[in-house]
């Protein structure tokens, strides 16, 4: 079955296909999420949600859009609200304590797959840094703009039907946040 048929026979009630389309794009919304939020907490909550809310809203589907825009959004809005908590809470991301001080869980994973020279590693993960407290400083949109074109190689266009809104309103996003991108990082870019 083509993803059309999958859409349909899922919206009749077939659990096969709805996990078959879980299947196909249940990667991609994980590694949005996570690139966005940088918790894998968080993460896979807002993976599960977005799946949830696919599955009860299934039927309002139209076909106006592709079903992986249409999923996109339900992701980056679930990844936008998040953001928008943690800002409200002052939420830090997923801290651990070690013998060395505190590290940040996402950040040492990262680090941990990086492999050669230990120069290099030492000066991935101050860039890594960098540019995580540059994200830090960017509104929730912004951010996800910025992450969607640079991280998810999505086309402006696509951005703007993920988020609601036109290609032009996204690339004014996008240039805003690449401004601030390099001011925050300066000497690095």
């Amino acid at each position: 079955m083509d993803e059309t048929e999958l859409i349909r026979a899922a919206q009749r009630g077939d659990s096969a296909a709805f996990e078959e389309l879980v299947r196909i794009h249940d990667q991609s919304v994980l590694r949005l999420a996570l690139s966005m939020l940088r918790s894998p907490e968080d993460a896979r909550d807002v993976y599960q949600e977005t799946f949830l809310r696919v599955y009860r809203n299934l039927d309002q589907f139209r076909f106006d859009c592709s079903f992986h825009t249409w999923l996109y959004r339900i992701a980056t809005n679930l990844c936008l609200d998040q953001l928008r908590k943690r800002k409200v809470r002052k939420e830090e991301p997923v801290i651990v304590t070690t013998p060395e001080g505190t590290l940040d869980r996402a950040e040492s994973a990262m680090e941990s797959r990086v492999e050669g020279d230990p120069l290099r590693n030492l000066f991935s993960g101050q860039i890594r840094k960098r540019v995580k407290e540059a994200l830090g400083g960017l509104t929730p949109r912004e951010r996800m703009v910025f992450e969607l074109r640079h991280y998810e190689g999505m086309r402006l266009r696509k951005i703007g039907e993920v988020l609601g809104t036109s290609e032009e309103a996204a690339k004014n996003c996008l240039f805003r946040a690449t401004q601030k991108m390099r001011s925050a990082l300066g000497e690095l870019v």
